[in-house]
């Protein structure tokens, strides 16, 4: 009998419209979720307030939406593993597309703050539910480079929204944002849910997981804390040495004007091609905690570069922000492995939350930097949390199962 060679999934497949959908939502996400931060201080000058309150109450607000995105980012999993993953997509990009637009009518700081609350939750379900679709859609041997694709659209949200405060005011920027989110539901009316959720849906039966035995059951929170750790070097880069990148430059003794937003814009361009770099790069290892491994290292060496005390000029450290942004684009890499621990009966669930929960540790990690720099100063407060962050990283990383390839259709028992 003559062998029967297997049928290679074709590389066009990565540009479904469900790969395309997902990456214009993150694209959205990304764009609004960033957007307060650009527009913080001209939107609350622009409410009257004074430089004095505009630091604590753009504080308070940006807690506000924070909380948002920990609360959604359970309530939208939880859903998702219930309802499905589509309808998790379209639930959340209405419900940031609204509250955005609502923002550029506020006018005053109470209402501000319930509609940023309401934004971070409705953003809250968008990459975590993005990206469980696109793995349970796609081949198995194409998961990595659709989020590739995902990670590379969606982060340059980032750069879209410094461009548009840069050209328009605050209130037309917030209305950007959620007009973009709207007109992504029509294209969203013809995404198709997962036949793996569908499949999942059918066997449950009258015996579901609920999902709080992510925390009862000791394996299930291992390797809910394990994809939590390797996420937290990215969001200490973008929340600590990005956003503080004038006060690192005034550590090293640069001379010039080092604003943060342009250490956070060269950190997003860095990020966009290393997202995009990572999932390729998995699928040529044919790992995913080989790739995870090398883009960490090459993160701690860009964090070793700069608080070596070796750049001594502006461009040497946009560069370095550059690589940094570069070396932490495992974003979408580490939530697609996430994907991939779980069965489809929480996947969505811890997913989402995942993303969000990681987000949120900036909440611990930037206390603790402002805290440590009144005594030991910003170069050696960052090497504090650094080391904090890589070790937790690079430990969760060794414990975990490695799941390039891995078949997903199959539950939590």
């Amino acid at each position: 009998m003559t062998a029967v060679t297997p049928v290679q999934p074709k590389l066009s497949a990565v540009f479904s419209l469900p790969v395309i959908v997902a990456s214009l939502g993150y694209f959205v996400d990304v764009y609004d979720l960033l957007l307060f931060n650009i527009v913080r201080v001209p939107s609350l000058k622009d409410l009257g307030l004074s430089e004095e309150e505009i630091s604590q109450i753009g504080a308070n607000i940006y807690n506000w939406q924070q909380a948002g995105l920990l609360i959604g980012g359970f309530l939208w999993g939880i859903l998702g593993d219930k309802l499905g993953r589509r309808s998790v997509l379209f639930g959340s990009i209405l419900t940031y597309s609204l509250a955005n637009i609502a923002c550029g009518f506020t006018h005053t700081v109470e209402v501000y703050s319930i509609l940023r609350f309401v934004a971070g939750f409705g953003l809250a379900g968008e990459l975590g539910a993005g990206i469980t679709l696109i793995a349970e859609i796609l081949p198995k041997e194409l998961r990595g480079y659709g989020a590739s694709v995902v990670a590379s659209v969606g982060l340059a949200g980032a750069i879209a929204a410094f461009f548009a405060v840069k050209l328009t005011d605050w209130r037309m920027a917030y209305f950007i944002g959620g007009g973009m989110g709207l007109v992504l539901l029509i294209l969203r009316v013809n995404v198709l849910e997962s036949i793996v959720f569908n499949k999942s849906l059918e066997k449950r039966g009258s015996k579901p997981v609920p999902w709080w035995t992510i925390f009862t059951s000791w394996s299930r929170f291992v390797r809910y804390i394990r994809c939590m750790g390797i996420g937290l070097p990215t969001y200490m880069i973008i929340g600590i040495y990005a956003t503080f990148g004038n006060e690192f430059a005034k550590a090293l003794g640069i001379a010039g004007d080092v604003q943060a937003g342009t250490c956070v814009l060269y950190t997003c361009i860095g990020v966009v091609t290393g997202d995009f770099f990572s999932g390729i790069l998995s699928q040529w290892l044919r790992s995913r905690k080989k790739a995870i491994l090398l883009m960490m290292l090459m993160t701690l060496a860009g964090v070793g570069w700069l608080l070596s005390g070796g750049i001594s000029n502006i461009t040497a450290l946009y560069i370095c922000y550059v690589w940094l942004g570069f070396s932490i684009g495992y974003i979408a890499m580490f939530l697609t492995t996430t994907a991939e621990q779980f069965g489809t009966n929480l996947r969505a669930t811890v997913t989402t939350s995942v993303a969000n929960n990681v987000r949120a540790t900036v909440l611990l990690t930037l206390p603790l930097f402002q805290f440590l720099k009144k005594d030991s100063g910003v170069l050696h407060s960052g090497a504090i949390v650094a080391a904090l962050c890589f070790s937790l990283a690079l430990f969760s990383l060794w414990r975990m199962e490695e799941t390039y390839g891995k078949e997903l259709d199959y539950e939590e028992g």
